[in-house]
């Protein structure tokens, strides 16, 4: 029996939702999820995410995402309506014209890009995320304890999240929000600016303009800059086809060999 697509498929599930529907847009990124998808329809537009109700990494990311939506008002496009039955779990946001964030040098938005990963860090920890230990990187370094804390994570730090909308950023796309030390998101931004272009130098300057990452023990981010790059290098060689996992590389190794001579 062929499976239906995921469109068809939650169709009956969001019409309460949309009315009649127009057109189903996918988008070009959202791997974590079956779909992503800009709906024109009568109520929307909506940009709607879908996965099917299985247990396991992609639905347990999806609840995540339902659950964190609420705290994070000022910084990512509402959460609008959700639907969980018929074997899927459909979550439909306010669909925002805008684009992806450019991070290269002289970029204007580099100050807004900034601002946003600087409002991420200020988001209080809501009570319910006290289990959302980050260990992705722990596989990684020996002292991930260094890695620990009680700050927010969005952890997906990138240009195609990042979606600037006129004097705006939208921080989006918060698929496995976590809990870790402070400086994380900082760091990530500075691994894809070099990659953008910048220098380590340069990247750590528009870092510095982060409270959290001022305040950050230098020694753990080192730990995490290590870390990461064994971490991209590892995933590089599964799928050595990926451009972008070789650019992450490249990044990484940058950054490291700067923070070794500045050390």
């Amino acid at each position: 029996m062929d499976t239906p697509l995921p469109e068809s498929a939650i169709h009956p599930l969001i019409h309460h939702h949309t009315g009649p529907i127009t057109t189903i847009r996918r988008t070009t990124h959202g791997n974590t999820s079956d779909l992503t998808a800009v709906i024109d329809c009568a109520n929307g537009p909506f940009f709607v995410k879908a996965v099917r109700d299985r247990p396991g990494g992609r639905r347990d990311s999806l609840l995540r995402e339902r659950q964190v939506a609420p705290t994070l008002l000022d910084l990512s496009p509402p959460l609008l309506w959700d639907v969980e039955g018929d074997g899927w779990l459909v979550l439909g946001y306010e669909a925002v014209e805008a684009r992806h964030a450019d991070l290269t040098p002289g970029s204007p938005d580099l100050p807004l890009v900034v601002d946003t990963v600087a409002r991420i860090g200020r988001v209080p920890l809501p009570a319910y995320a006290h289990s959302w230990t980050e260990t992705r990187w722990d596989r990684f370094t020996p002292d991930a304890a260094l890695l620990r804390g009680d700050a927010l994570l969005h952890t997906d730090i990138n240009p195609h999240n990042l979606l600037v909308a006129g004097p705006r950023v939208w921080a989006v796309d918060w698929a496995w929000p976590t809990r870790g030390a402070a400086f994380i998101d900082p760091a990530l931004l500075v691994v894809q600016l070099i990659a953008a272009g910048h220098t380590p130098a340069s990247a750590e300057g528009w870092a510095s303009r982060i409270p959290t990452w001022r305040t950050a023990d230098r020694h753990a981010v080192t730990v995490f800059a290590a870390a990461t790059l064994r971490m991209h290098e590892a995933f590089a060689a599964r799928k050595p086809d990926e451009e972008w996992l070789k650019a992450m590389v490249e990044a990484c190794r940058s950054w490291t060999a700067y923070g070794e001579a500045t050390a």
